[in-house]
């Protein structure tokens, strides 16, 4: 075969391979080549939605509490960019803010956009701008800004790196508070300008977050978190949480907790147990403040009195298990009222009531479980969520038909508080509802939005539910009256206010039996102007692993200098004439 022919078919077959890819590419790969054609054509950009800011009320207006800076997220297009020139002059600008390794930003230059930086301050941001670096741009955002410190720490949250709320408000409102980003998709000319032209061009704008009003008073907050810490402190214990609410409404006026962190710089933590929510996130057993509860169901019933009597003998027994009081004078001994109970914090008192309920003077029966559950559970909305714009945590109660051995003595346990597990909330709220007239007000921390500059407030919402009548509500709150004047006779409150409230001591499970040598103390209680309804409900709780903390010694003084300054802050009234 002669060198030209040899020549002719090498040219044909390099011919035939052409044509053959050029089919390929154009027929059967057509969109994959169409769609690799368009990225290096087309600039995307994200257009970052603006993070809403959170206030608090300052006697009734907004008073920003968590602000926005400006920061700027840097960005390198691997296929635009100059390696050595953009690694050699960031390294230097970005310094601890560059977020990645050189390496990896140009081992693929397909991605064309890797982030190499992010929350850089202004200054930085103006250095990369004036260095005129091909294939790096910048993008505006926003770092959160806390300028209040640690104020209201454990109900705001944080915003973590990623720009996602934590914890708190910021978590459990993130999507509200985060917005939704735009994106800008246009026709770039080969200096990575973006040109006016193009079918392809795509805007969607940001939509920005929303600016969340707090119902918390940032006073209250400040002094409360204040005033438990030093109490705390004082007392030698190394917890304390505490909410102040509006009975009369639902709205949340100050959630504290102590020892607190702060949210700019949240990392600084030992655990993540900083993190948490006392007062909504973390169940436990209140104690006796639940006789609150229990008295009201079965005066509600008809069934009690502040001045029926039963036999109290130190202790009772249920399913073969003694309860016992902690009160064991011989001058409570007998025939006593269901008031002196109250006093006194007798749990053979609550567990009689339970026994009432049943419609048996000397047994627990199903009747008398399943209408305490009804009012625990159902009513007062103990062991489950009230709905509040948090995340929290249901506890639980357990049902009237539960399997579980001694069924009874579980349910005479929890007429004072003990054998299940609600949080503070849940508590507050239900104890409201007995002392405000009956009406259950669903727990908000939310007072309205910023719109434009202008505080819009949520309209006012109805009772969710009657929990016990408007008679029961009166007896409950003389009894509650009743025990703290008793208690407080060397320091009663001053004439014409009308403060009432009851204390609780929990002894807490450890390796699966109740412990002798730790406990909690919480104390609940209202106050407001004599002969009206309560303008305010504060519940306390101290406590420390391993220590033993008491109602009476620790829980109610904390609730003491609290009830004395929000009474003042509040300007609650004595009664006309004193």
């Amino acid at each position: 075969m002669s060198r030209n022919k040899v020549l002719r078919i090498g040219l044909l077959v390099v011919i035939g391979v052409i044509i053959a890819r050029l089919f390929c590419i154009q027929i059967l790969q057509h969109d994959e080549w169409s769609a690799k054609a368009a990225a290096q054509q087309t600039l995307s950009t994200v257009i970052p939605a603006k993070r809403g800011e959170i206030y608090m009320l300052d006697r009734g207006e907004p008073a920003a509490v968590v602000m926005n800076a400006t920061v700027y997220t840097v960005v390198v297009d691997p296929m635009m960019a100059n390696e050595e020139e953009v690694a050699g002059k960031l390294t230097e600008i970005l310094g601890e803010k560059r977020t990645a390794e050189w390496s990896e930003v140009f081992k693929n230059k397909a991605l064309r956009y890797y982030v190499v930086g992010k929350n850089v301050e202004r200054g930085a941001a103006e250095k990369i701008a004036e260095s005129g670096l091909a294939g790096v741009w910048l993008q505006s955002g926003t770092r959160r800004v806390y300028p209040e410190g640690q104020l209201g720490s454990t109900l705001l949250g944080f915003v973590n790196t990623e720009g996602k709320g934590q914890y708190g408000v910021e978590g459990a409102m993130n999507e509200q508070l985060a917005g939704k980003d735009g994106r800008l998709k246009t026709v770039k000319d080969v200096n990575n300008v973006a040109l006016s032209i193009g079918d392809d061009n795509v805007k969607e704008p940001a939509i920005d977050g929303e600016n969340i009003v707090l119902s918390i008073d940032k006073n209250i907050q400040y002094n409360t978190e204040k005033i438990i810490a030093a109490k705390a402190h004082e007392l030698g214990f190394a917890n304390a949480s505490a909410i102040v609410m509006d009975p009369n409404s639902g709205e949340i006026l100050a959630m504290a907790d102590t020892p607190g962190y702060d949210p700019a710089n949240y990392g600084q933590v030992e655990s993540a147990a900083a993190y948490v929510n006392h007062v909504v996130d973390d169940p436990f057993e209140p104690a006796s403040v639940c006789k609150t509860f229990t008295f009201a169901a079965a005066a509600d019933y008809g069934l009690m009195t502040p001045q029926t009597t039963f036999i109290n003998n130190g202790e009772t027994f249920v399913d073969g298990w003694p309860i016992k009081n902690a009160e064991q004078g011989s001058f409570l001994l007998g025939s006593q009222t269901m008031q002196t109970a109250f006093n006194y914090s007798l749990n053979t008192g609550s567990t009689q009531a339970l026994r009432w309920l049943g419609g048996d003077e000397n047994n627990i029966n199903a009747t008398g479980r399943e209408r305490l559950y009804n009012y625990y559970h159902d009513r007062f909305g103990l062991g489950q969520e009230t709905g509040i714009e948090l995340f929290e945590n249901t506890g639980i109660v357990h049902g009237p038909h539960a399997e579980i051995y001694g069924i009874d003595s579980t349910y005479a346990n929890m007429t004072f508080g003990q054998n299940m597990q609600v949080t503070m909330l849940q508590t507050a709220a239900a104890f409201s509802s007995v002392v405000n007239g009956g009406n259950f007000y669903t727990p908000t921390v939310v007072a309205g939005k910023m719109v434009n500059g202008k505080f819009v407030k949520n309209e006012e919402k109805a009772a969710a539910r009657q929990t016990v009548s408007g008679g029961t509500s009166g007896v409950m709150r003389e009894m509650l009256y009743g025990t703290r004047t008793m208690w407080r006779k060397n320091g009663t409150d001053k004439p014409g206010f009308y403060i009432g409230g009851k204390t609780g001591t929990a002894q807490v499970i450890r390796d699966g039996a109740y412990s002798m040598d730790e406990t909690v103390a919480t104390y609940i209680g209202f106050g407001g102007t004599e002969g009206e309804l309560p303008q305010y409900v504060i519940m306390v709780r101290v406590w420390e692993d391993g220590k033993v903390a008491g109602g009476q010694a620790h829980a109610l003084p904390v609730f003491n200098e609290l009830n004395k300054y929000v009474m003042d802050y509040l300007q609650v009234r004595p009664k006309a004439g004193e």
